[in-house]
């Protein structure tokens, strides 16, 4: 694949604690000019990335929960609900893992529905499972969970836990899900051929840092 054919798979990444908005202005720019899917950054960078981003046809995403996904349900619906109101067209909320180890499906339902609720369909909701830190069963109850709570998409990781995404884990979701939800590819995602090997095993969208060096290889 060419990079102009890579480049609308990404949302091009920047979650780092020590963000600049310099470079999150920069980080737009980018998704600009290499027509990226969308750009990924903290609730705080919404308005910024908002404002630079007017009338481009670029979409913003908006982390929620993050990184570690063991918020409080309600914290984690407004803070959705206010990324939304501020102009984040997709949200990518993480689970509540330890809830999701402890086999309390019902509090992992309600805590994605929440979000689900209150985005009130004016944003997709992606669900990051870490799937790092599951078992293959878990794996495949996570993804029905996020579909059954009205999600849009299951996305594999966070890129700050202990693993990030493989083909093996890309090729589960999609199997799991099949086409009635997007599956997202993220974490450890740096090169062309990487890229490549996860819109292969069924990814719809890659989250990247590295957007740039894989579209520009």
């Amino acid at each position: 694949m060419t990079g102009a054919e890579i480049a609308p798979y990404i949302d091009h990444t920047l979650l780092k604690a020590d963000a600049a908005e310099s470079e999150i202005c920069r980080l737009c720019e980018e998704a600009m000019q290499y027509r990226f899917a969308s750009v990924c950054v903290n609730g705080a960078f919404v308005p910024v990335a908002a404002g630079e981003l007017r009338g481009s046809g670029i979409r913003i995403c908006s982390v929620v929960g993050f990184p570690l996904g063991a918020m409080a349900s309600g914290a984690k619906a407004f803070e959705a609900a206010l990324a939304v109101r501020q102009g984040a067209e997709e949200v990518d909320m993480v689970i509540s893992v330890g809830r999701l180890l402890a086999g309390d499906e019902d509090y992992v339902l309600a805590d994605i529905r929440a979000v689900v609720e209150a985005v009130q369909k004016k944003a997709l909701v992606k669900v990051i499972l870490e799937t790092c830190l599951l078992s293959g069963k878990q794996k495949i109850t996570a993804c029905c969970l996020a579909e059954n709570a009205g999600a849009d998409f299951v996305k594999t990781s966070t890129g700050f836990s202990s693993g990030g995404a493989t083909a093996e884990d890309v090729m589960l979701l999609r199997k799991t899900v099949g086409h009635r939800l997007g599956v997202k590819a993220s974490g450890g995602i740096r090169t062309r051929r990487d890229a490549e090997i996860m819109i292969s095993a069924g990814a719809d969208r890659l989250g990247a840092s590295a957007s740039v060096a894989i579209c520009s290889e």
